[in-house]
């Protein structure tokens, strides 16, 4: 017969095993989380992408004595920086999201140069030509370079040879999906593109810092650094739609800054009625380069943004920086052949203010510990039944 003794100690094993099983059970992994959990303090405000400073709406620069202030700008947003060591000078409202018309080409460039053979050939359809807005003028039905069509895009800011680049690389779709991509490998949180054109569009929206970003790594890329420094350029010539001749024609920068400012070299400007104007801008003198980008301003003229760039090469050198433009923390891999995947998943990065990932847990744990109580309770029950059976029949014989 078997002893109590040790059936008292089997069935305390095994409701252990229970008990074990029953509550080990990651609480994180639980569809109502713990009252502690659910109480816990919230996490610290995050810091805005670039330095603490970059969160304050009012004009921010760190004076030091003898320095006068910078030249006013009559944009809702705009900002200075060192284009070649990324810190920032000035700014006012960096992060504050507007329209960014056709400033957004420089993204759409960014993406697409290093996608693209420059002597590859996209025939132009009707819905290329129809574009809204500003036409660079090319012809549907006639086949024209990638690299006719970034420089129309570029220096005369056609829509319409936006839409056909779009286009080239497989889709509009996918060519958006590459461009969101690209901002968000850039740190630039606060980008959403939704026209590869620029064309005001329910969601699409940028920022004097996001457009710094986005400016400083595409005047890396050699071939946009040409475009955007080019004043004026030769376009060939195609078909009409009737199959009649058309003569080539030559096109003009639409950056007046770039034909008036010595040491000016790009990038690009922007302008609809809704999003008012806007400008990237970049200018080297004396071994040193700044860029200047400015959203949501009432006037299309260049003098502001000159204005702030004699300031920067004036005095630029003994500013305290009050913040800085981050690093790329990713690289975007896409071919031409191949459309880009959308993210499913939060990056993690090392930029002020920008979320990580949060530590994943095996989907497998929690149900092997659930097992373990089911076979702890399932041995518990056996035991206590042998036990009470081998009691009865002794009490039989």
């Amino acid at each position: 017969m078997t002893s109590p003794r040790f059936a008292v100690r089997a069935l305390a094993l095994s409701l252990t095993l229970t008990a074990a099983g029953a509550f080990c059970v990651d609480p994180a992994s639980s569809a109502t989380a713990s009252p502690a959990t659910a109480s816990a303090a919230p996490a610290a405000a995050a810091s805005p992408v670039g330095g603490q400073q970059l969160a304050a709406t009012g004009v921010i620069v760190n004076l030091e004595p003898g320095i006068p202030r910078p030249p006013a700008m009559p944009g809702a947003s705009f900002l200075l920086a060192d284009m070649d060591t990324g810190q920032i000078l000035v700014a006012r409202a960096p992060h504050v999201p507007h329209l960014p018309a056709s400033t957004l080409k420089t993204l759409t460039a960014l993406t697409l140069i290093p996608l693209l053979n420059p002597n590859r050939k996209i025939m132009v359809i009707p819905a290329d030509v129809k574009a809204d807005g500003t036409h660079l003028g090319i012809l549907s039905g006639t086949a024209y370079s990638v690299r006719t069509l970034l420089q129309g895009m570029l220096i005369t800011s056609g829509n319409d040879a936006a839409y056909a680049l779009a286009r080239g690389n497989h889709s509009m779709a996918v060519t958006l999906r590459g461009m969101n991509a690209t901002a968000a490998a850039l740190g630039a949180s606060d980008t959403v593109a939704k026209d590869p054109s620029g064309l005001d569009k329910a969601g699409q929206k940028s920022s004097a810092y996001d457009l710094a970003l986005i400016g400083r790594a595409a005047m890396k890329l050699p071939d946009f650094r040409r475009y955007v420094s080019t004043r004026q350029a030769s376009l060939p010539g195609g078909r009409s739609a009737r199959g009649k001749p058309m003569p080539g024609f030559k096109i003009s920068n639409h950056n007046k800054l770039l034909h008036n400012y010595r040491g000016a070299i790009g990038v690009k400007n922007g302008y609809t009625i809704a999003a008012k104007f806007s400008y990237v801008e970049a200018a080297t003198r004396g071994g040193k380069t700044y860029l200047v980008t400015e959203m949501d301003s009432p006037q299309g003229s260049w003098h502001p943004a000159a204005a702030l760039l004699d300031w920067a090469f004036a005095h630029g050198s003994s500013v305290t920086p009050i913040g800085e433009l981050v690093e790329p923390v990713e690289t975007v891999e896409t071919t031409a052949s191949t459309p880009p995947v959308a993210a499913t998943s939060t990056p993690t990065v090392a930029a002020a203010g920008r979320p990580r990932s949060p530590p994943t847990t095996s989907a497998g744990e929690p149900a092997l510990l659930v097992w373990i109580g089911i076979a702890g309770g399932i041995i518990a029950l056996a035991l206590i039944g042998a036990w009470a059976w081998r009691n009865i029949s002794a009490g039989r014989r």
